[in-house]
């Protein structure tokens, strides 16, 4: 598959060969759910905690008499029928990450990319970088290459770990770094457009081809 590659000025200056195994698969969307509801589970914090009628500070004593009032019986104001009382199966704190098969995990990622390639949302564009490390030099370069009308959510796949890139970038809401062997699916997927550097389409035919 032939994709052409973008100069920061948003001109094509040539084409680039995107692996058929990594960008040209039919599109799997049961791994793909899979895979995003996998990194949201793993994000949870999961330190909801509720107190029990064990925990709640209160007196032992009956409230009243058990007999002669023609009331309910009760056996202490920490029952949860009162206000204040103890929480009936509330949350408690708990781990909710869990680990995906490595195989699912690639070919989600690999489905999502060949997603993006046959909606031509991925955009090559060659080697750049940010050496001042602001802002305004990096939305420069964006505006060449994204759409015009809005800020769209937008991923800038990364072959190395160039933090001067990430520093430019880091002020703008919309913008997410990921490196070509570190991908997220619910970036890549929800990525309304992604830019890839050239370097990193070899290191991803490479990496995902196997």
């Amino acid at each position: 598959m032939q994709s052409k590659v973008f100069s920061v000025q948003g001109k094509e200056i040539k084409t680039i060969e995107l692996s058929d195994a990594v960008f040209g698969l039919p599109v799997n969307e049961d791994v793909i759910w899979y895979a995003i509801n996998n990194e949201l589970a793993n994000k949870r914090v999961g330190t909801a905690d509720t107190k029990t009628r064990k925990d709640v500070h209160g007196s032992n004593r009956r409230p009243y008499s058990q007999k002669g009032t023609g009331r309910a019986r009760q056996g202490d104001v920490k029952s949860p029928l009162y206000v204040g009382g103890g929480i009936v199966f509330g949350p408690h704190p708990r781990d909710y990450s869990y680990s995906m098969p490595k195989k699912a995990k690639r070919l989600a990622m690999k489905s999502i990319l060949s997603m993006k390639a046959q909606n031509s949302t991925i955009k090559v564009v060659e080697d750049f970088s940010v050496d001042s490390g602001k802002t305004k030099d990096l939305v420069a370069v964006l505006k060449n290459l994204l759409p015009q009308d809005k800020a769209e959510r937008t991923v800038i796949v990364l072959k190395d770990d160039d933090s001067m890139v990430k520093r430019a970038g880091k002020n703008i809401p919309w913008l997410h770094f990921l490196s070509y062997n570190r991908l997220r699916a619910h970036d890549l997927f929800y990525g309304r457009t992604v830019l890839v550097m050239e370097s990193a389409v070899n290191s991803l035919n490479e990496f995902y081809a196997e």
